[in-house]
């Protein structure tokens, strides 16, 4: 790839086009010497980076990376003893000031365990920020030319000094102006400067009469500027303090220096970093403004662009293209009438295969395919050279010449009107011949051209596939679509007679065409009008096929609601049944009562018996229905799990219900119920798992604090007595030892909240004989880690604490020893 194929593809204009959305110096020089690529992780990741910077932008709009100096040349002169100027100690708290605002536009993100996911955020946490020399720096020097009077106290008051002497002055010399004894002698009544001395305008004659010293003459030499005798000394004085006030201003700013010199990797690496992630902002601004996705990327030579945009062509103006080569053929032969879209479509597929090998989004659905190609060569456009007595066909062959010289396995080939600008004959047999060789040589190739020879090539020899751009005959005008597998008619006839020909001289024409060319004619015609069937009835099954969706999607819904609405019944209609069912039972009871009380009064009645017996059958049904009720609400009683029951499939499990784990020999929580495979999310302690139901039994005996079974036999103990010392440090002390990570995960949490959560996971890490302990509390803004630490510290249980060092997590966790 070199700087003419980059011409040729219009890739400067894309480059240009990302400088400007750069906001710095350091990126502007990235986007000028960008270059694409052949290394296929680099691609994928240069292009991933690009895409992660969308989605940043998307949801939080633009970093504030204004400021952005490389400032590398003045650090290495600070570091050298140099006295740095205002300008560069300025950069450099730019440079500083760029690092924390981009650090506080991640805002909390940063810390998420899925940060390392974003090429961005992967690099925005790289990114230190020093905000004692960022404020220094701002604090002392007030613009290029001044620094300010708090930079120190003394400078302060050498300045105070300065102010006091100069106010004196102008009060000793308006009294000399305003004085009557030199008022004939004195030129005008100002004060004026000469040498850093202040002094007033003199008439040449009284210069005897006006004690000072001379240290000006105007142009006509009829005034003096002198100084006053009594100012003299006061003048001094301000130049002592000038001297002094430079001295404290070189020292303050070799001082500001030296710390520069001292954070001078820090500096340089944010400088880096932040060139690098303003230039990828600005490929993602691109991104946005041409509205460009991220295609797949592959090696193999196949390329499928869906509904390609050229990106320096006016969005309204635009027709989206879709074309694919590589795949089932890797020759693609283009042919159509002129301005009808070959060249941009020759030059779509290069500049878009350019710009993603460069890490850049292409205009395109994301369905999109293209592939990485070691190099790309292109003869598109009029290479005609008068300078160097070059024909066009001259010129193309040679271009041609050394694109054989460099075509094979993995190279992209665009040739646009191959074989043109000589004999029709001999230029389409040389085109063919140029054609077949490429393909012999794995190269993937695209061409445009006007011979017909070359269609009927294309039809007869494998591996190769025609294309054509459509034309419209009726208003003579291209539509600009690509119609792969169709070869293009020239529609030179149709479009003469429609312009107004005469028709004797259009079939006059059609006699001198062989009847090969005829026939073949002919026969594109009937494939195009064809093609043009099959295009409507594909769009009236697009049709049916969309209202088809829509009505299942209908139904869906419809069934979603009746679903909804049944189990609503169901819900209903249990409530009520139980309802039902309770009402039966008071009024059984009631009724059981009664019958009883009318029991007795037959006893005592015997002269009532015969109304006693048919009481008493009544009683006896009454008594059977009772019963039956009875029998059922039993029924329905024993189909509730009990403690020692077998968890099954069917069982009905609550979460927070406690159930007994034959494989941790102790109490779990359930989490969640039973899922499709029989597997039940259980708590333990701090350990969080699966277990199948045939692994868990039903229990009811309350849990202690520490998860195990109180008062219970433990293992295999025999009496309550040494059942319950067996249980508590057996099961519960086993299950704990087995389950408790030596890792504690504080991230999301607050301080109050991590705070509690160590202090219980240090209290079960000591009876767990856990010697070394990793609390992860993240980088973030540093106040968890801060507060983690200083309650270790207090701890009497922490033997002693240190941070993480590289591999184990660096600041963003804490590892504590304890007292086992």
């Amino acid at each position: 790839m070199n700087d003419r194929l980059y011409k040729v593809l219009e890739f400067n204009q894309i480059k240009e086009m990302l400088g400007e959305l750069t906001s710095s110096p350091i990126s502007l020089k990235m986007a000028e010497e960008l270059t694409p690529g052949t290394d296929r992780d680099k691609v994928i990741y240069n292009v991933t980076e690009t895409d992660d910077a969308v989605a940043l932008i998307m949801k939080r709009g633009r970093p504030p990376l204004g400021g952005i100096v490389d400032v590398n040349p003045a650090i290495i002169r600070a570091a050298g003893g140099s006295m740095l100027s205002f300008a560069e100690l300025l950069a450099i708290a730019g440079v500083l000031k760029a690092a924390r605002r981009t650090l506080n536009y991640c805002g909390e993100e940063r810390d998420r365990e899925d940060a390392s996911a974003n090429c961005i955020l992967d690099k925005i946490v790289l990114l230190q920020e020093d905000y004692f020399l960022e404020s220094e720096i701002t604090r002392c020097i007030i613009s290029e030319e001044e620094m300010a009077d708090e930079a120190s106290p003394e400078l302060a008051d050498i300045r105070r000094r300065i102010l006091r002497e100069q106010t004196s002055i102008r009060d000793k010399l308006n009294d000399f102006i305003r004085s009557s004894k030199y008022a004939k002698a004195i030129q005008d009544e100002v004060i004026t400067m000469r040498g850093d001395r202040y002094c007033i305008p003199v008439k040449a004659e009284f210069r005897s009469e006006f004690p000072g010293m001379v240290h000006d003459m105007s142009g006509s030499g009829q005034t003096l500027f002198i100084e006053p005798q009594a100012v003299v000394e006061s003048n001094n004085k301000i130049r002592e303090l000038r001297i002094k006030e430079r001295q404290e201003i070189e020292r303050i700013t070799l001082l500001l220096g030296s710390l520069c010199a001292e954070k001078g990797d820090l500096i340089r690496t944010d400088v880096t970093l932040l060139g690098r992630i303003d230039f990828a902002f600005a490929k993602a601004s691109l991104a946005i403004k041409m509205k460009a996705k991220k295609p797949e990327i592959r090696d193999t030579g196949y390329v499928n662009i869906v509904r390609g945009r050229h990106p320096l062509i006016e969005p309204h103006k635009v027709v989206p293209i879709s074309v694919y080569v590589g795949d089932k053929f890797r020759t693609l032969v283009i042919t159509g009438p002129n301005t009808g879209g070959k060249t941009v479509t020759l030059k779509t597929v290069g500049l878009f295969t350019l710009m993603m090998q460069a890490g850049l989004l292409v205009p395109c659905e994301s369905t999109s395919v293209l592939s990485i190609f070691e190099d790309v060569f292109a003869d598109i456009g009029d290479e005609q050279s008068i300078a160097q007595s070059l024909s066009t066909f001259s010129a193309h062959m040679s271009n041609i010449v050394k694109i054989m010289a460099g075509a094979g396995e993995g190279t992209l080939v665009l040739l646009d009107e191959l074989g043109a600008g000589t004999d029709p004959t001999e230029g389409a047999a040389l085109a063919m011949a140029i054609l077949e060789t490429l393909y012999q040589m794995g190269a993937i190739t695209m061409a445009t051209t006007h011979y017909s020879e070359l269609k009927a090539f294309t039809v007869q020899t494998a591996g190769f596939e025609n294309a054509s751009c459509e034309f419209d005959v009726e208003t003579l005008s291209p539509t600009y679509r690509l119609m792969i597998g169709i070869p293009g008619k020239s529609n030179a006839f149709a479009i003469s007679q429609k312009l107004g020909l005469d028709p004797q001289i259009v079939s006059r024409a059609a006699e001198f065409l062989t009847s090969e060319d005829l026939r073949f004619e002919d026969l594109l015609q009937d494939i195009e009008r064809r093609r043009g069937d099959i295009e409507k009835q594909q769009q009236e099954i697009k049709a049916l096929t969309e209202e088809a969706e829509r009505v299942r999607r209908e139904i869906g819904l419809e069934r979603e609601k009746l679903a909804e609405h049944r189990n609503t019944y169901l819900r209903k209609a249990k409530d009520e049944a139980a309802d039902v069912l309770l009402k039966a039972k008071k009024e059984s009871d009631r009724m059981l009562s009664e019958l009883r009380q009318i029991a007795r009064d037959a006893e005592e009645q015997r002269d009532r018996m015969r109304a006693g017996e048919a009481i008493g059958r009544e009683l006896s049904k009454m008594a059977g229905d009772v019963e039956t009720e009875r029998y059922n609400l039993k029924k329905t009683a024993e189909s509730r799990p009990v403690a020692g029951q077998q968890v099954t499939a069917d069982t009905p499990l609550e979460q927070g219900q406690t159930l007994y784990s034959k494989s941790l020999d102790g109490i779990v929580t359930v989490i969640k119920p039973q899922d499709r495979n029989n597997n039940v999310y259980v708590s333990a302690g701090v350990m969080k798992t699966f277990l199948n139901v045939s692994d868990l039994t039903v229990t009811e005996a309350p849990v202690n604090r520490s998860g195990s079974r109180a008062g219970g036999s433990g293992g295999s103990g025999g009496s309550g007595g040494s059942g319950s010392s067996g249980g508590s440090g057996g099961s519960a002390g086993t299950m704990k030892a087995l389950s408790l990570s030596p890792e504690l995960d504080l991230r999301g949490f607050t301080a109050d909240e991590a705070l509690s959560v160590t202090d219980r996971y240090i209290d079960d890490a000591i009876q767990c004989h856990l010697e070394t302990i990793t609390i992860i509390h993240g980088k973030g803004t540093g106040i968890l880690r801060r507060e983690i630490q200083n309650m270790l510290k207090r701890d009497r249980r922490v033997k002693e604490f240190r941070a993480g060092e590289f591999g184990e997590g660096d600041y963003g966790v804490t590892i504590a020893k304890l007292k086992v």
